[in-house]
C-alpha cells in the first residue's frame, strides 16, 4: 500500500511544486490585478481540487499565463465589477466540465501545431510586454498597445530602484548555476535574496502588501442582462485557453511519465476547481507546465502530489504571509518576464526560415492576432486558417483525368465506341468538385462516360451532390452514365438517393468489368 501510494515521492514532488507555484502565484495575482492573494487561492483551490478530480496523475494546476491574460482583459472589460469577474471564472468552470462530458478533451489533439505555436509565444510575448511598467516602477497597464505607445514616456518616469531589483532577478533568473537551479528554483531565490536586499536598503518601490491570512470571503457571483453577452464570451474564451493550456501540459506528463491521461476526466476536474475558484475571487487557472515537470522530477507519481503541492500554499499563507506583504512587485515582475521568455515556442522559432510556408502563415498570424487583438479569435483563425490552407493543398493534389494512358493500354478502343473516362485521383470533396465539373464539360460528345472514383479516399456530400447534378444533366443529353466505385461508396451513394437518380446508373468495381460490359 504505501508502494503505491509512494508518500515520499509525493511528498517531495509536491512541496517542490509549493516552492515555485508561491512566487508565480504571488506574481499571476498581481499581473491579473485580482491581487497577489488571490493568485495564492487559486492554485491552492485549483491545485487541490484539479488533482483530486482530475485525469492526470501528476498535473499540478494553478495560476497560468494565458488564463491570467484574459483574466486582466475581462477586469478591465467589466470596468473591476468582482460579481461579474466571479461569474465568467463560475461559467468558465461549467463550460469546462461540458467540455468533458460531451467528450471534447480528445479533440485538442487535432489543433495543428503553428496555431499552438503562435498562441505560446503571442502569450510569452504578451506576459512580457504586460510587465514592463512594473519593471520601470510605473503603474501597471492591461493593454499591450497602451503599454508599447506610452513607453517613451514611462522610462523617462522610471523608478531606478524598481529597474535594477527587476534586473537583477532576470539575472538570477538566467545565470544561476544549474546545479544550484536544480536544488533551489530561482524564483524562490530571486525572492529570498532581494526582498531582504530592498528592505535593508530601504528601496522605495512598491511591494505586494497586506496578505490576510484568513481564508478568503466567500463572494456570490451575479449577472445582467446588459453584459451577458460580454461574460459568455469571455467565460469561453477561459475555458477554451485553460482547456488548450490543460491538455497540452497532459501531454508533456504523459510523455515524460509513460502514462496516458484522461482528458475528459481532466477537463471535469479543472472545471471543478475554477468553479470554487469563482466563489472566493481566485485567480483561475489551468495544468501548468513548469511545475508538472518539477513534481513528476522531484518524485511524484500521483493525486497525492498535487493536492500535497495546495495544502503546503495554505499553510504558507496562513503562517507566513506577513514576510509574503513585503516582496517587491518588481522582483515579480522580473520573474514573470522570464517565464513570457520561456513560453516562447523556441521548437518552431528554429526552423522557421525552413519551415513550409503555409505553415509559418498560419504561425505569424496567430502569433499576430493573440498579441495585439484576441486570443479566442486567434485560435479560432488560426484553426480556420489552417483548414483553408489543408484543404487548398489536397485540392492541388487532387488530379482528375480524362482517358489516361492507364486505361488507354487496356486496348478497348473506346475512341470508337464513343466512351469517354474520367478518374478522380484523390479526394473528392467540396475542394474539387468545381474541378470535377469544369472536366465534365469537355466530354459530352460521346455516348457513354464512366466516372472512376475506385481510388477515391473519402467523398463529402458536396462531390455528391455535384454527381447528381451532372448525372441529371447527362441524361439531357442521353449519355449513358457507368460509376466505377468501391462497394461503400455505391451503398452511400444509395442510400442518399431519395429522389432516385441513380436507378439509371450502372455500377461496377473495376474499371476492366466497365468496359467489358459495353454494347
Amino acid at each position: 500500500m504505501n508502494n503505491k501510494l509512494n508518500l515520499k515521492g509525493n511528498l517531495f514532488g509536491g512541496l517542490t511544486a509549493a516552492v515555485i507555484a508561491l512566487p508565480l502565484g504571488l506574481a499571476f495575482g498581481v499581473a491579473s490585478g485580482l491581487g497577489a492573494t488571490a493568485g495564492i487561492y487559486g492554485a491552492i483551490i485549483l491545485g487541490f481540487f484539479a488533482s483530486l478530480f482530475g485525469g492526470t496523475a501528476t498535473q499540478i494546476s494553478g495560476p497560468t499565463g494565458p488564463m491570467t491574460v484574459v483574466i486582466a482583459s475581462a477586469i478591465a472589460t467589466l470596468h473591476d465589477n468582482i460579481h461579474l469577474l466571479t461569474t465568467v471564472i463560475l461559467l468558465a468552470g461549467i463550460f469546462q466540465i461540458l467540455f468533458g462530458f460531451f467528450k471534447i478533451g480528445k479533440f485538442i489533439q487535432y489543433i495543428p501545431y503553428p496555431v499552438i505555436s503562435g498562441f505560446m509565444s503571442g502569450i510569452g510575448i504578451i506576459i512580457i510586454i504586460l510587465q514592463i511598467n512594473p519593471y520601470l516602477g510605473v503603474s501597471a497597464d492591461a493593454s499591450v498597445i497602451h503599454i508599447l505607445s506610452t513607453l517613451p514616456s514611462n522610462i523617462l518616469q522610471a523608478n531606478k530602484y524598481t529597474f535594477i531589483l527587476a534586473t537583477l532577478t532576470l539575472l538570477i533568473m538566467f545565470f544561476t548555476p544549474k546545479k544550484i537551479a536544480k536544488t533551489i528554483p530561482t524564483p524562490l531565490i530571486a525572492l529570498v535574496v532581494l526582498t531582504p536586499f530592498s528592505l535593508y536598503f530601504n528601496f522605495q518601490v512598491p511591494v505586494i502588501g497586506e496578505i490576510p491570512t484568513t481564508l478568503p470571503d466567500f463572494i456570490v457571483p451575479s449577472i445582467n442582462f446588459e453584459d451577458y453577452k460580454t461574460i459568455i464570451i469571455l467565460a469561453f474564451t477561459l475555458a477554451l485557453l485553460g482547456t488548450i493550456d490543460t491538455l497540452l501540459t497532459s501531454i508533456v506528463a504523459d510523455s515524460i511519465t509513460q502514462t496516458k491521461h484522461k482528458p475528459n476526466l481532466e477537463l471535469f476536474g479543472q472545471g471543478i476547481g475554477n468553479m470554487l475558484c469563482s466563489f472566493v475571487g481566485a485567480v483561475p487557472g489551468a495544468g501548468a507546465t513548469m511545475r508538472t515537470v518539477i513534481n513528476v522530477k522531484s518524485g511524484g507519481t500521483n493525486k497525492l502530489s498535487g493536492m500535497i503541492h495546495a495544502l503546503t500554499l495554505l499553510a504558507i499563507v496562513l503562517f507566513f504571509a506577513p514576510l509574503a506583504s513585503k516582496i517587491p512587485l518588481a522582483i515579480l515582475a522580473g520573474i514573470l518576464i522570464k517565464v513570457g521568455i520561456d513560453i516562447l515556442d523556441y521548437r518552431f522559432l528554429k526552423i522557421w526560415k525552413d519551415s513550409p510556408k503555409n505553415d509559418l502563415i498560419v504561425m505569424i498570424s496567430v502569433f499576430l492576432i493573440t498579441v495585439f487583438i484576441d486570443l479566442i479569435t486567434a485560435v479560432g483563425v488560426g484553426v480556420v486558417l489552417s483548414s483553408l490552407l489543408i484543404v487548398y493543398r489536397i485540392t492541388k493534389e487532387t488530379k482528375i483525368v480524362i482517358d489516361d494512358e492507364k486505361e488507354a493500354d487496356l486496348n478497348y478502343n473506346l475512341e470508337s465506341k464513343k466512351i469517354r473516362i474520367i478518374k478522380i485521383n484523390g479526394a473528392f470533396f467540396f475542394g474539387t468538385s468545381t474541378i470535377f465539373e469544369s472536366k465534365i464539360n469537355s466530354i459530352l460528345d460521346t455516348k457513354t462516360i464512366i466516372i472512376d472514383i475506385s481510388s477515391v479516399p473519402f467523398i463529402d456530400i458536396t462531390a455528391i451532390f455535384t454527381l447528381k447534378d451532372f448525372i441529371l444533366r447527362l441524361q439531357n443529353y442521353d449519355i449513358k452514365i457507368i460509376i466505377v466505385s468501391q462497394k461503400k461508396y455505391k451503398n452511400k451513394l444509395l442510400r442518399l438517393d431519395k429522389s432516385h437518380i441513380f436507378n439509371n446508373v450502372v455500377f461496377f468495381e473495376s474499371i476492366d468489368k466497365a468496359v467489358q460490359n459495353i454494347h
